[in-house]
C-alpha cells in the first residue's frame, strides 16, 4: 500500500476510534440513571459479562476463530487483565475521589501513559502531531474538571484514577499486539471474555434485585451491547491502521462526549470555561483524526 492509501487507512481508522469513544462517552450517564441500589462495580461485571457474551456470538458467527489459532499467553493475559483492572480502579477511583477529578485524572493521564508504552514496547515514535494533540486535548480535561466547582482531591483516589489510565493504556499495548495476523472479532472477543471472568467472582452474592427492572435491563444491555461491544469492535478496527498513543489521545472524546450528555440529558449548566475545554478536546481530537495531507507526487 503506497503512502497515500496508508494514510487514507488511518485517518478512516481514526473514525473508528471516535465513534467507539463517543460511545464510551454515554456510560456515565447511563449509570447515573441505573435503579436504586444497582453497585457501580457490579454493574461493571455485568458489563463485561454482557459484552463479552455478544463479542463471543459475534465472533463465532464471523468466522473470527480459524483451525490452528495460537493466541500467545502474556498479551492475552494482559489484554483481559487490563480490562478488568480498569473497571476496578476506575470505579474505586470515582467513588474515592469523585466522578470529575476521578474521571479525568483517568482517562487524561492515558494517551501519556500509552505513548511511553508504545516507545518502550514497540518501539513506536508518537511525533509532534500526537505531542500537539495530546497536551490540547489534556489541556481541555483540565479545564472541564475546573468548571466542577467544590471538587475533592483524595491521594489514594489520585493513584486509583493514574491505575486506571495504565490499565487502558496497557489493553490498548496488548489489543494491538494481538492483531497481527488475527481477527478483530476473535481478539476483542478473547479479552473481554477474559476479563468478564476475572470480575465474576464480585456477582457472587451480589444484590441483583434491581436487575429485572425494565430500567436496570435496558442499562445493563446498553452498557454491555452498545458500550462494550460495539464500541470496541470498532476500537479495534482503528486500532489496525492507528498507533497506539494516537489512539488512545482519539479516545478522550469520552469525556467530550460525557461532558455534552451532561448539558443536554442531565441539565448541567455549560459554563465559559467547560466551552473553552470542549473546543481544546475537539482540537486536539482534529488534529490527528483528520491528519496531514500528502503533497502531490509524494509517497
Amino acid at each position: 500500500m503506497g503512502g497515500s492509501g496508508m494514510a487514507q487507512a488511518g485517518r478512516g481508522g481514526a473514525w473508528f476510534i471516535l465513534g467507539a469513544a463517543v460511545l464510551w462517552g454515554t456510560t456515565g450517564t447511563s449509570q447515573a440513571l441505573a435503579p436504586v441500589g444497582a453497585n457501580p462495580m457490579t454493574i461493571g461485571a455485568l458489563r463485561l459479562a454482557v459484552g463479552g457474551l455478544a463479542l463471543l456470538l459475534l465472533a463465532v458467527a464471523r468466522g473470527g476463530f480459524t483451525k490452528g489459532m495460537r493466541w500467545p499467553l502474556i498479551p492475552t493475559l494482559c489484554a483481559g487483565g487490563c480490562i478488568a483492572s480498569y473497571q476496578l480502579t476506575f470505579f474505586a477511583a470515582v467513588k474515592t475521589t469523585g466522578v470529575a477529578v476521578g474521571t479525568m485524572v483517568g482517562i487524561g493521564s492515558s494517551p501519556v501513559m500509552a505513548g511511553i508504552l508504545a516507545f518502550l514496547v514497540l518501539g513506536e515514535r508518537p511525533g509532534r502531531r500526537w505531542a500537539g494533540a495530546t497536551a490540547l486535548a489534556v489541556a481541555g480535561c483540565s479545564l472541564l474538571l475546573a468548571t466542577g466547582g467544590e471538587v475533592s482531591v483524595n491521594p489514594l483516589g489520585i493513584v486509583l484514577a493514574l491505575g486506571a489510565g495504565l490499565s487502558y493504556a496497557a489493553y490498548t499495548l496488548a489489543i494491538k499486539a494481538l492483531l497481527a495476523g488475527r481477527s478483530p472479532d476473535a481478539v476483542i472477543a478473547v479479552a473481554f471474555c477474559l476479563g468478564a471472568l476475572f470480575l465474576a467472582p464480585l456477582l457472587v452474592g451480589a444484590d441483583l434485585s434491581w436487575l429485572p427492572s425494565v430500567r436496570g435491563a435496558v442499562v445493563v444491555l446498553h452498557l454491555g451491547l452498545i458500550a462494550t461491544a460495539l464500541s470496541y469492535r470498532l476500537f479495534a478496527r482503528g486500532l489496525q491502521t492507528v498507533p497506539v498513543a494516537s489512539a488512545v489521545t482519539l479516545s478522550l472524546a469520552e469525556p467530550l462526549t460525557a461532558t455534552i450528555l451532561g448539558v443536554t440529558v442531565v441539565g448541567e449548566r455549560l459554563t465559559l470555561t467547560s466551552l473553552g475545554g470542549i473546543l481544546l478536546i475537539f482540537g486536539g481530537l482534529a488534529l490527528l483524526a483528520v491528519g496531514p495531507r500528502n503533497r502531490p507526487g509524494r509517497p
